[in-house]
């Protein structure tokens, strides 16, 4: 009976691994899958040794704080897998994490699968040694990554990115507005500030008085703030109190960040994954991003990053088709005015439409399954029947 230990960080990590999981279960049910696990892997039938949330951080200066409690996580995993190998090892992105591993238990003869390519083709180039050493072959999300792995000597394939199979391009509006019991009329705004516990502590403010500078200049604008989970509402429910967005109607949400999205007119949001939903729901998007001032700081500094461009829309097609902003360019009065340019450009917004319908289509393959295939041939013997 084939056992995969799988190891994903957060809760995009969790999502991809439950679809692995699901497109592995449905060729071979006998597979087994144990690891560090989010409710959705959990509910797919891995067995969760520790939750992903341990592995949720982000950035140079995160990571070093962070260090001994992850260090800890780590030595738990190697030791477990050492006294009891199995056939394969999936790390799911969190790559300061699960290549350290990777490389490990590699040295050690286990066989290894990195799923969601580390952005070794923008920062931290020195990486692509690292991935030749730790694994056997890496699933990338986007095209342009297979290719790069490919031309550094890292087996990898393009799957494609699962969002793009299970979104509906281009949702009904009204539709996701009478969902969330939202206003059929006027203007509405979906603010993402990002999933990560640093990301809403830097950006919450931000975004929250970007809503206040909105809301004196464009009438009966709502804002709609999906939260990834019921603790980070609870954490940081004061960033969108009346005093904090200056009265403007702002409605906070446990989750539905699609459905946020597919009711909004323009969405005010973090760079990360929820990028590429945006664009996959075909909705224009102003994008902002705030790293720790050290890490920033580090990047700059080492000359670390070799991209134009960070948002993934604007990756993928090569150009700035959507506003993003960086560190203290992401202010209240220049994210509100990117926002009120989308507002005021229905033609734009018709063009914007067109190319995200067209990117989507790129990306567009049946992740999971193809994601299972190269995982099922590299599992020892006949596994792959």
């Amino acid at each position: 009976m084939p056992r995969i230990a799988i190891v994903a960080g957060e809760i995009s990590g969790d999502r991809l691994g439950a679809g692995l999981i699901a497109a592995v279960r449905a060729r071979r049910p006998d597979v087994q899958f144990a690891g560090i696990a989010g409710p959705a892997m959990q509910a797919a039938g891995c067995e969760a040794w520790a939750a992903s949330e341990e592995l949720a951080v982000m950035g140079l200066a995160e990571v070093v704080r962070h260090l001994p409690r992850l260090r800890r996580v780590m030595q738990g995993l190697e030791r477990r897998l050492a006294a009891d190998p199995p056939d394969l090892y999936i790390g799911i992105d969190a790559p300061d994490f699960n290549l350290r591993v990777e490389q490990h238990v590699r040295a050690a003869g286990l066989r290894t699968v990195h799923y969601v390519s580390p952005s070794v083709w923008a920062w931290r180039p020195g990486r692509v040694q690292v991935l030749r050493a730790a694994c056997d072959h890496v699933l990338c999300l986007l095209p342009f990554e297979a290719d790069f792995l490919q031309g550094h000597g890292v087996p990898a394939t393009f799957v494609g990115h699962p969002l793009a199979d299970e979104l509906p391009p281009d949702p009904d509006r009204n539709e996701a507005r009478r969902a969330l019991g939202l206003p059929a009329a006027g203007p509405v705004l979906a603010i993402l500030p990002g999933s990560r516990a640093g990301e809403l502590q830097r950006l919450g403010p931000v975004f929250a008085a970007t809503a206040a500078w909105l809301a004196e200049r464009v009438p009966n604008l709502t804002a709609v703030v999906p939260l990834a989970t019921p603790a980070l509402r609870r954490r940081f429910a004061g960033h969108w109190s009346p005093a904090a967005t200056g009265g403007a109607d702002v409605r906070l949400l446990d989750g539905q960040a699609q459905g946020a999205m597919a009711a909004a007119d323009v969405i005010l949001l973090a760079s990360g994954t929820a990028t590429l939903e945006a664009m996959l729901i075909n909705r224009p998007m102003v994008v902002a991003y705030r790293l720790a001032p050290l890490t920033y700081g580090l990047l700059k500094a080492l000359r670390l990053v070799r991209v134009e461009h960070f948002a993934l829309p604007n990756l993928l097609a090569g150009e700035r088709l959507v506003p993003e902003l960086l560190q203290a360019a992401a202010n209240p009065a220049a994210l509100g005015a990117e926002v009120l340019r989308w507002l005021g450009s229905p033609d734009a917004c018709a063009r914007l439409r067109q190319r995200f319908a067209g990117l989507g289509a790129l990306l567009r393959r049946r992740a999971s399954e193809r994601a299972a295939e190269v995982v099922l041939g590299m599992l020892p013997g006949s596994y792959n029947r």
